[in-house]
């Protein structure tokens, strides 16, 4: 919004000084509210809890590519996916890896998500990974940060499944649409093997 500083609001000041006071309260409120709902606290109380355990070594090189999302616990913000949903992983020359994700939703239509994922703290696996959709200049905040981690990954990096460490959020990935039976249960398996409440695991609707 331009204003001319020799516009006076009701109060007796300018109106900038107004817009710039209401923008600075938007932009406290935005980032109080990524605070609360990004948190790692939000929705558990603290304990000790195991932490589940990643594959040893993550290529990038060979991880990146297109993956079909298989099956899923249901969240919040794939409420919107009716099927085909489906994460492409590029190599950055910095070292990230940029993210798009898409899915079809009810009417047809598709939606789409672009993220940025990066290394973990000083952790050099590879394995535990974090990733951020929300815009570049939010990215200096430890909050729009979700982690990502990589609990197994199948020969050739055929499938991947991925989990948080609070076990609340899991996705089984494929190469393939269709990923064999056999696949599926090995990769269920390992989740399971993590602590995870596989009996939570919806199958995402693929090629419908």
């Amino acid at each position: 919004m331009t204003a001319s500083p020799a516009i006076v609001s009701g109060h007796g000041r300018p109106a900038w000084t107004v817009g710039v006071r209401c923008y600075t309260v938007l932009v406290t409120t935005l980032l109080a509210v990524c605070a609360l709902v990004l948190s790692p606290a939000y929705g558990q109380a603290s304990g000790s809890i195991t932490a589940p355990r990643t594959v040893e070594a993550v290529d990038l090189a060979r991880y990146a590519g297109v993956y079909y999302e298989i099956a899923r616990f249901p969240n919040r913000f794939q409420k919107q996916c009716a099927g085909d949903v489906t994460a492409t992983y590029t190599n950055l020359p910095d070292g990230d890896v940029r993210v798009v994700n898409r899915c079809r939703r009810a009417d047809g239509s598709m939606d789409e998500a672009r993220g940025v994922v990066r290394q973990a703290g000083k952790d050099a696996s590879n394995a535990k990974l974090e990733v951020r959709f929300a815009p570049a200049w939010l990215s200096f905040l430890p909050q729009v940060w979700g982690d990502y981690w990589i609990l197994a990954v199948g020969p050739d990096y055929s499938y991947a499944v991925v989990g948080s460490p609070s076990r609340e959020y899991l996705w089984i990935l494929s190469r393939v649409q269709q990923m064999t039976e056999l696949a599926y249960r090995q990769a269920v398996e390992a989740a399971r093997a993590n602590g995870y409440d596989v009996s939570r695991l919806v199958k995402s609707g693929l090629g419908s």
